[in-house]
């Protein structure tokens, strides 16, 4: 587990004087910590420096920029995942929990030689 985002004082005054706004701790799981921009079309995800669970971010969304099935795929289940008016965000994440792990699947093994 990464020790870290605990220390909130440290960055997030920053951040929200940035517009965005603190939207989820979760403690237990790597410290994280998600921020959304006021209108909600960003999502800002904090974990500290060396985190193992950075990369598997950066290998989900450079995958999804390089398949553009699985982009299509991750568009629509978000798309109707907000259709369904979750109002809590571990809500609206359980809702796509399934297809996120099918398509890291593919992320972090990476293309087929």
């Amino acid at each position: 587990m990464c020790k870290t985002q605990g220390d909130e004082p440290l960055y997030a005054p920053a951040l929200e004087s940035a517009g965005y706004q603190l939207r989820v701790r979760e403690p237990n799981w790597y410290e994280h910590r998600l921020f959304t921009s006021a209108d909600r079309a960003v999502n800002l995800h904090v974990f500290s420096a060396g985190c193992s669970e950075i990369d598997r971010m950066l290998a989900f969304g450079n995958w999804l920029r390089a398949n553009r099935d699985d982009r299509d795929l991750y568009a629509s289940t978000k798309r109707a995942s907000a259709q369904q008016e979750l109002n809590d965000p571990e809500d609206y994440a359980a809702a796509k929990t399934a297809v996120v792990a099918d398509i890291m699947s593919r992320a972090v093994r990476g293309p087929a030689t």
